[in-house]
């Protein structure tokens, strides 16, 4: 069972910035790629970025460049820095863990970012 646990959203005015953290068990942070997806209010879940287990990481086109990722692993702990927030990154922010198989397990409650105008 893959256990996650997301934390930092909250609310933030247009330009601000924010670092989400996902806080994952041993086995999994050691096991698994991570990966960040959002919901927006009323639409369907996108793809944020990803790091691999080796390290290597990659995004979603549209980041272009305000979103970083990085891991800490002494602390088992995956993040999403977020800058020059939009209030169309309005959204419930969820990590993952990268099952190997092309599919990611959801596991955490996700965390609300909202972004006011």
């Amino acid at each position: 069972q893959v256990d996650v646990v997301e934390s930092g959203g909250g609310l933030v005015q247009a330009g601000g910035s924010l670092r989400l953290s996902c806080a994952a068990s041993a086995r999994t942070f050691s096991d698994s790629g991570m990966g960040w997806f959002r919901r927006p209010p009323g639409k369907e879940r996108e793809f944020v970025g990803a790091i691999r287990r080796s390290g290597g990481i990659y995004y979603a086109n549209w980041v272009k460049g305000r979103f970083t990722i990085s891991r800490d692993k002494a602390t088992n702990t995956v993040y999403l820095q977020m800058t020059s927030l939009k209030p169309e990154d309005t959204a419930v922010y969820y990590c993952a863990a990268d099952t190997g198989t092309g599919q990611y397990d959801f596991r955490g409650q996700g965390t609300q970012v909202t972004v006011s105008s």
